[in-house]
């Protein structure tokens, strides 16, 4: 399933291009990420550094009462052990992206509507974890 969701160079430069154009529009990361990696009415609620290395975050969508969540280096570079999770915590149902990657790792989704839900990422050998997180 991980090869899945691992995404062709192309898509991945694409997706890089988007950021980049929506971050110099808008000056934010947190405004960049929601738009071109999980898509179309999610919103930030939340960033956590992962050291000095990237940012996890966690977005929201209330039209469709999902969560997204995404790991993402501030610097890409080689390929280094990556991960994002994020986990429903009433039913403990959830979602992962793991592997080698240059530059982010996800987008991993979860219906978090009525429910509070849990959630983290790694780069390189540098953890986060959050919950509970986001109520919906």
């Amino acid at each position: 399933m991980n090869a899945v969701r691992r995404r062709a160079a192309s898509t991945v430069a694409a997706l890089a291009l988007t950021a980049a154009a929506t971050l110099a529009a808008t000056g934010t990361a947190e405004a960049a990420v929601g738009p071109s990696v999980c898509g179309a009415g999610y919103n930030v609620v939340e960033t956590v550094s992962i050291g000095s290395v990237g940012k996890l975050y966690l977005t929201w969508n209330a039209s469709t009462g999902k969560n997204c969540a995404v790991t993402i280096r501030n610097t890409p570079g080689p390929a280094v052990w990556m991960e994002v999770w994020v986990t429903r915590l009433d039913t403990g149902a959830g979602d992962v992206d793991n592997g080698y990657y240059t530059q982010y790792a996800g987008p991993v989704y979860i219906n978090g509507r009525g429910t509070c839900i849990a959630f983290g990422g790694t780069i390189g050998d540098v953890s986060v974890t959050r919950g509970p997180g986001h109520c919906g």
